[in-house]
């Protein structure tokens, strides 16, 4: 009528903690750490309660530990809340260390807006208030959640609608709240003024733009109109050529560029010098009575 010595539970549990954490630190597979730490917490169960008795709840807690640590060195900490969620099922039901594992992790990428819900459900649990870990989780959901999404006035909300925090507390929260906000101001404030500056430069260097694009315009004008003053003029091969440098002018040169201004008077120069040679007398057509 004994169980069998390798019956599930926090003995089975705690074998496989200690090989996900050799398979951890000393051999580095955190592939197979993962998979230690969920046959553990597989075989822990998932009973309601279970999470916060005992034994039961150490090794399930340091399980997840060692799981949330082995997808953070794989590069997979997207997946580690909702890994964690699976075995707990509800954010309030995170024990403390895990719940700042996961704080401090999304903190660290920059996402702590996947927090935000999590972290507010855990600290607005009555069951949580009284746990000696909750001042400093308030403080560290505040300090790398809340403060850093400007989410101020939720954060006053909280600390104030706290029954655990003494009044002293509840100050020196609402002073590291509004430290926060007059620094998050002070960098707006700086931003719009880094704004505003720019705004000048950029006019300035749209006017010069645009003046090179007005001479070049300009000097393009006065080309068109002598080629259609002397078009019928020209003979046919001499038409595709002006066509062709045409082209280079308006397709292949770059307005803006300095570079091209100087070609282009010169192309003006060729231009005339052609036509003075096609007007010369021997071409000129015969002045009729």
């Amino acid at each position: 009528g004994e169980p069998p010595a390798w019956a599930p539970g926090p003995a089975q549990a705690a074998a496989l903690l200690e090989e996900a954490a050799d398979l951890l630190v000393l051999h580095r597979d955190f592939a197979a750490a993962v998979e230690r730490c969920e046959a553990g917490c597989d075989s822990l169960g998932a009973g309601p309660g279970h999470e916060r008795c005992g034994r039961f709840a150490e090794v399930k807690c340091s399980l997840c530990v060692v799981g949330i640590q082995a997808l953070a060195e794989m590069n997979r900490w997207r997946e580690v809340l909702s890994w964690v969620l699976q075995y707990y099922h509800a954010p309030e039901h995170l024990p403390p260390k895990v719940l700042e594992l996961c704080i401090l992790l999304y903190s660290k990428v920059r996402e702590p807006q996947v927090m935000l819900e999590v972290g507010s459900s855990w600290l607005r649990d009555g069951a949580n208030q009284s746990l000696p870990e909750y001042g400093a989780l308030l403080e560290l959901y505040l300090v790398h959640v809340l403060l850093p999404l400007g989410r101020f006035e939720g954060a006053e909300e909280l600390v104030r609608g706290c029954g655990v925090l003494d009044g002293e507390q509840q100050l020196e929260f609402l002073g590291t709240i509004c430290q926060s906000r007059s620094r998050w101001t002070r960098q707006e404030e700086t931003r719009s003024a880094a704004e505003e500056q720019q705004d000048p430069v950029a006019e300035s260097v749209l006017g010069a733009l645009s003046q090179k694009l007005l001479t070049m315009l300009t000097l393009l004008r006065r080309a068109l109109r002598s080629m259609s003053n002397h078009f019928y003029l020209l003979p046919y091969k001499k038409m595709l050529l002006a066509t062709f440098l045409l082209y280079l002018v308006v397709v292949r040169l770059d307005p803006a560029s300095p570079t091209s201004l100087p070609f282009i008077y010169k192309l003006v120069q060729l231009f005339r010098q052609a036509w003075a040679a096609v007007l010369s007398p021997i071409h000129r057509p015969p002045i009729r009575d």
